[in-house]
């Protein structure tokens, strides 16, 4: 019997699996008041690498209004960033 029969299958790999970067609301302190936070500002904090997709989640509170831009943010991170008078843009990929 040929070697790659005898040999056990293990695992599977999904080849259109995404990459998601998870940032949560306590990590968008250290941007300034009142302003943009996208994807560029995220790549030149260290928080973001390029190719994936970014999703808030809502960890934290956030202490000052901001306009985050990300692929995907929960509902309760809506809330939070709501609640501080900032807001929140769902970008495509």
């Amino acid at each position: 019997m040929p070697l790659q029969r005898r040999l056990p299958k293990r695992g599977f790999r999904n080849p259109f699996k995404q990459k998601i970067t998870v940032i949560h609301v306590r990590d968008l302190n250290r941007f300034p008041e009142n302003s943009v936070v996208d994807l560029d500002l995220l790549r030149q904090s260290g928080l973001w690498e390029k190719g994936s997709a970014v999703k808030l989640l809502s960890d934290g509170e956030l202490q000052h209004p901001l306009t985050v831009r990300v692929h995907q943010a929960s509902k309760a991170a809506l809330k939070k960033v709501e609640t501080a008078s900032g807001s929140v843009e769902v970008i495509g990929s």
